[in-house]
């Protein structure tokens, strides 16, 4: 496994156990903190939907 599908796959980790904090106890663990929708946290979103991308990619991997 290369380096950034493992730096991917932590980023999905942690977009994945972020919406189930919104969906069992409606906490957001980013905007806690990192603030609503500021700049720092808004990257975090966009580099865990970017990480998303890169999973459909590792998905289809025969490595």
């Amino acid at each position: 496994m290369k380096v950034i599908d493992k730096i991917a796959l932590l980023l999905i980790i942690i977009g994945a156990i972020n919406w189930g904090l919104i969906g069992f106890f409606e906490f957001n663990l980013v905007e806690t903190l990192f603030g609503d929708m500021t700049v720092l946290s808004r990257i975090i979103y966009g580099l865990v939907g970017i990480s998303g991308l890169w999973g459909i990619k590792m998905l289809f991997d025969n490595d």
